[in-house]
């Protein structure tokens, strides 16, 4: 019992902000072409990409957006013809972006509020990996003020700092059953913070090339004071300490970019991105429980040894006319959990993705930007090395997205 027990509340995904939960959902004019965006000066959401790009804006900039996400994931069993689901659930990753500064002056004050990190996976209660997780809502919400200074026409520089607000919802069954044949269930919520920075620098070079270089911080999230709560056989509920809390630490990975734009022609911009994740801060699994019990519920320390990430990311842009523009790209992702490590709150792979997007602005003043990406995580055979699940993973996120930028 006391080894069931640990592994049950051992393996809670709650630390699943770190398994491949980075969104990228942050600028609609990005996300159509390939969610490109460092080396370029778009709009307000420079102010994500590239801090340093927001003194080089030529107008002021005030603009809000929403991409909502249906991630569909299939588990094929191991040895088996069985197909379990998720259930047709949408995330709603938002972006709000503000940019000012006095009018050819040398200095712009920006404001993010953003969601760089989160997930929404349901499994249902009638799967194989049910004792794994049930269910999972969790986000992370960035919130960036932001100082970008021109040093000279063709050199700019920026920074912010970063407060994230996390939160956590996920349930999963216990295998302990009931006089009528039912799994226990536990149940994790809490909310956390965190702080970090980014900062980025812009430069125009001589060949008209433009070039952003960026990196924003870890952000090294604590959940404090989270409920525990377990609904078990009362025969076994001494082993379930209730009202119970649990405290954990998070890293959010750091993120080092650098991205180039092209400009042809007046018409056409082309745009490439390279990211690197410091997924490798990511090494165990930490929980503590405000109340323990020797035979049964215990703090647990499990690893985890995730790897560095990389990401390659190209675009273009098409102005048809001065009011609208036509966007594409694509791009390539890598995944930072090995081998035995990849579990159903994200089943994380190697990922491949197409975008597309339109912009079409209004009486010179408004911007409304629509987008569409298709994202393939490849398929992975895998056995757990903790919870011994054992079959194929494969993902498939579908992404609208639209958003309004009001600009003077």
């Amino acid at each position: 019992m006391k080894k069931l027990l640990l592994l049950v509340f051992a393996l809670m995904p709650v630390i699943s902000f770190a398994q491949g939960f980075q969104v990228n959902l942050e600028g609609e004019k990005q996300i159509g072409m390939g969610h490109t965006g460092t080396g370029l000066v778009q709009d307000g959401a420079s102010v994500f990409f590239n801090p340093g790009a927001v003194a080089m804006l030529p107008q002021n900039y005030v603009q809000g957006g929403i991409s909502p996400l249906l991630f569909k994931s299939t588990f094929n069993p191991q040895g088996t013809n069985v197909e379990d689901h998720t259930a047709n659930k949408i995330a709603t990753p938002f972006t709000f972006y503000a940019a000012w500064g006095p009018k050819d002056s040398f200095w712009k004050l920006g404001l993010g509020v953003y969601t760089p990190f989160g997930g929404l996976a349901d499994w249902g209660d009638n799967w194989q990996g049910k004792y794994v997780l049930e269910s999972l809502n969790l986000k992370a919400i960035y919130i960036q003020p932001t100082l970008s200074i021109k040093l000279a026409d063709f050199l700019s520089v920026g920074g912010g700092f970063v407060y994230n607000r996390g939160s956590v919802d996920l349930t999963q069954a216990i295998p302990l059953t009931n006089s009528a044949g039912q799994d226990g269930q536990a149940e994790l919520k809490g909310t956390g913070k965190g702080y970090g920075w980014n900062a980025g620098i812009y430069i125009v070079t001589e060949a008209g090339i433009t070039v952003g270089i960026t990196h924003r911080s870890e952000v090294n999230t604590t959940i404090n004071n989270g409920t525990a709560l377990f609904t078990v056989p009362s025969s076994l509920s001494a082993q379930f300490p209730q009202p119970n809390t649990f405290s954990s630490s998070i890293p959010l990975p750091a993120t080092t970019s650098i991205g180039f734009g092209f400009y042809p022609t007046k018409q056409w911009t082309l745009a490439l991105d390279v990211n690197m994740i410091g997924w490798d801060v990511y090494k165990v699994l930490a929980f503590n429980y405000g109340t323990v019990e020797p035979a049964g519920l215990q703090n647990t320390v499990e690893q985890r040894d995730y790897q560095d990430a990389f990401s390659f990311r190209g675009g273009a842009q098409y102005k048809t006319n001065k009011n609208l523009a036509i966007r594409f790209g694509g791009g390539y992702a890598t995944t930072a959990v090995e081998d035995g490590f990849v579990s159903p709150e994200a089943p994380d792979a190697n990922r491949a993705f197409v975008t597309g997007g339109l912009g079409y602005t209004f009486a010179n003043h408004l911007d409304l930007d629509v987008s569409f990406e298709y994202e393939h995580v490849m398929s992975r055979d895998q056995t757990n090395i903790q919870t011994q699940l054992a079959g194929t993973f494969e993902t498939n996120v579908y992404i609208p997205g639209i958003s309004l930028a009001y600009h003077w």
